[in-house]
C-alpha cells in the first residue's frame, strides 16, 4: 500500500512550511516515528516523523515552500529493508617483497599555448567591457585558454589591488523561512510601530551579594541554579502591576490590558534567537522562574522548540549581556509594546554618598511603543525595575530571603 504524507499543521495560522532538510534520501526504507525532515516553519523548525515504515519516495526538494496539508513524500508499506552488507573480508598478509620501486610522479598535462589563449569571444570581450574588466586579468578555461561568455559572466571587478591574498569567495544561501519571518516582523515593528528607547542603569552589587550567600544552598535543593533571570522577571512583574499600560497591545482602535503576565525569555538555539514564554509568571516562585527558564532554554537548545512553546507572551525580557553587549536598543517582539534589554555587568567608578566606589553596574534598555505608552510612564517602568534589583531583598522577597527562595 503507498500512503501520502502530508504536512501537518504545526500551529495556527501557518498555511506554509519550507523543506529545510531531507534526513532521509529517495528510496530509503524508513521505520514508523523515524524523523524524515526538518521543516521550518515562521516560528519554528520542527522535524516531520514517518507515519508508518517501509520505502520512501520523496516529493518535494529542500528549500521548497510547500502548503499545510500538501504531499510531500510517498512510503510503500510493501517496501523491505535492505540486506546488511556482508562484512569485509580481513585483508591477506602482505607477501615480502623487495625494496619498493620509487614511482615517478606523473606530469601535470600542459595547456598548449596558442594564439586564442587569454582572446576573450566577441560575447565575452562584450561582458568584460561592461564590468570595465581587462581580458588579460582573466584565465580562459575554453580550448587553448579562450576566454568563454562563461568566464567573462563569473568574473568579479577587483575591489583595488590585493596581490597575493589569495581567492575572494563569496556564498549565495537562501535565508530560512523562519530568518525570512522575523526579518519581515521587524521590519513591519520599526515601519508600524512609534518605537523610542529609554536607559538606565542599576547597581548589581546588592544581587551579587545575595547569590554569594544563597546559591549554593538554593540549587542543591532544587536542582537550578539560582540566576539573574528570576530577579529580573520578579522586577518586571512588579513594575508591570505598577504600570499596566507597559502590559498591554493595541488591535486596531483598541487597547487591550492583560492581567496576568506572561513573560517572554529570548535565550539562543541552533536555528537562532528563540523567544519561548514563561507563563503566568506572576504565581512563580524564584525557584518556579529558574525552573521554567532552564526548561525552555534545554528545549530550544536541542532544536525541540514547538510553536506553542512561543506564541503569546506580554512583554519581552532580552539579556544582550551574555554575548558581550554593553548597550543597545532592543527591537520590540510584536506585538507586545515593550521589551527589557540587559546587557553586561562591568565593574565601574560610581558615587555613593559623596564617595567614589567601585561597583558591578549594567546598564538598562526599555523599548516601548509610544502610541500606547508615554515618556513619564517608560520612565517610571524602568525606575521600577532599578529599585527592585537594587533592593532585592526588601521588595521582591518581603524582607524574608529563605521564604523567597524556598531554604
Amino acid at each position: 500500500m503507498i500512503l501520502e504524507m502530508k504536512v501537518p499543521s504545526p500551529g495556527e495560522s501557518i498555511t506554509e512550511v519550507e523543506i529545510a532538510q531531507w534526513l532521509v534520501a529517495d528510496g530509503d526504507y524508513v521505520e514508523k516515528d523515524q524523523a524524515i525532515a526538518e521543516v521550518d516553519s515562521d516560528k519554528a523548525t520542527l522535524e516531520l516523523p514517518a507515519e508508518v515504515s517501509g520505502t520512501i519516495t520523496l516529493q518535494a526538494e529542500e528549500g521548497d515552500a510547500v502548503a499545510v496539508g500538501a504531499v510531500v513524500c510517498l512510503i510503500d508499506t510493501e517496501g523491505k529493508p535492505a540486506a546488511g552488507a556482508a562484512a569485509p573480508a580481513a585483508p591477506a598478509p602482505e607477501a615480502p617483497s623487495a625494496a619498493p620501486v620509487e614511482k615517478a610522479p606523473e606530469a601535470a598535462p600542459s595547456q598548449t599555448e596558442t594564439y586564442a589563449t587569454g582572446t576573450a569571444s566577441p560575447a565575452a570581450k562584450k561582458i568584460l567591457a561592461e564590468k570595465n574588466i581587462d581580458p588579460a586579468t582573466i584565465v580562459g578555461t575554453g580550448r587553448d585558454g579562450r576566454v568563454t561568455k562563461n568566464d567573462a559572466i563569473n568574473a568579479v571587478p577587483a575591489m583595488g589591488t590585493a596581490p597575493d591574498r589569495g581567492q575572494r569567495v563569496e556564498n549565495r544561501q537562501k535565508l530560512s523561512m523562519l530568518r525570512r519571518k522575523v526579518a519581515q516582523r521587524l521590519v513591519s515593528v520599526k515601519n508600524e510601530t512609534a518605537m523610542l528607547t529609554t536607559f538606565n542603569e542599576v547597581d548589581m552589587a546588592p544581587i551579587f551579594a545575595l547569590r554569594k550567600e544563597y546559591k549554593e544552598s538554593f540549587a542543591e535543593k532544587h536542582n537550578v541554579g539560582l540566576g539573574f533571570m528570576s530577579f529580573f522577571t520578579k522586577a518586571v512583574i512588579r513594575a508591570l502591576e505598577m504600570y499596566p499600560d507597559v502590559n498591554a497591545m493595541i488591535d486596531g482602535d483598541y487597547k487591550i490590558n492583560y492581567e496576568y503576565c506572561d513573560i517572554s525569555i529570548a535565550v539562543s538555539g541552533p536555528k537562532g534567537l528563540m523567544v519561548p514564554v514563561v507563563r503566568n509568571a506572576e504565581a512563580l516562585s524564584f525557584r518556579g522562574i529558574e525552573a521554567e527558564i532552564k526548561r525552555l532554554a534545554i528545549r530550544a537548545r536541542d532544536g525541540q522548540i514547538t510553536v506553542d512553546d512561543m506564541t503569546g507572551g506580554t512583554f519581552t525580557i532580552s539579556n544582550g549581556g551574555v554575548f558581550g553587549s554593553m548597550l543597545s536598543t532592543p527591537i520590540l517582539n510584536p506585538p507586545q509594546s515593550a521589551i527589557l534589554g540587559m546587557h553586561n555587568i562591568i565593574e565601574r567608578p560610581v558615587a555613593v554618598d559623596g564617595q567614589v566606589v567601585i561597583r558591578p553596574m549594567m546598564y538598562l534598555a526599555l523599548s516601548y511603543d509610544h502610541r500606547i505608552i508615554d515618556g513619564k510612564e517608560s520612565v517610571g517602568f524602568l525606575i521600577a525595575i532599578k529599585e527592585a534589583l537594587e533592593n532585592p531583598a526588601e521588595i521582591l522577597m518581603d524582607g524574608d530571603i529563605k521564604k523567597a527562595l524556598e531554604l
